[in-house]
């Protein structure tokens, strides 16, 4: 897997708020990406900023290290992308969900939610 690199907030905020290690972002970062897709079509700085936004600034990517991931998942066909000039903007792609990447959420979902179940076992309800 590709490094991630990424603004790394890690312990907790000033409010006691846990964030998180660009460790654990690297594994969900496309699976987040999916489901910001899911809902409608997006540009790269408006996905990164939503996932901030959604996560209570926990999760924080540099816009630069979100491109080569969209770029990957574009090869992947699991979203493709377009430019979108308007006029007094700058020209920007805008990423969409093919059918293939509604598959590759679904299965990452699936994953993901086993994985944190297995975490939760190994951990018990005592450090829940």
């Amino acid at each position: 897997m590709t490094p991630i690199y990424c603004h790394v907030i890690y312990g907790h905020d000033t409010q006691g708020v846990a964030v998180f290690s660009s460790e654990l972002k690297k594994g969900s970062v496309e699976l987040l990406i999916l489901a910001i897709l899911d809902e409608e079509s997006r540009h790269g700085y408006e996905i990164g900023k939503l996932i901030e936004l959604r996560s209570g600034g926990r999760l924080q990517f540099l816009v630069s290290s979100l491109y080569p991931i969209l770029c990957r998942m574009e090869k992947k066909g699991w979203i493709t992308g377009r430019w979108v000039e308007q006029v007094g903007q700058r020209r920007r792609r805008y990423y969409r969900l093919t059918s293939e990447g509604r598959r590759a959420l679904t299965a990452e979902h699936r994953t993901w939610i086993e994985f944190a179940a297995a975490v939760n076992s190994v951990l018990g309800a005592s450090h829940a």
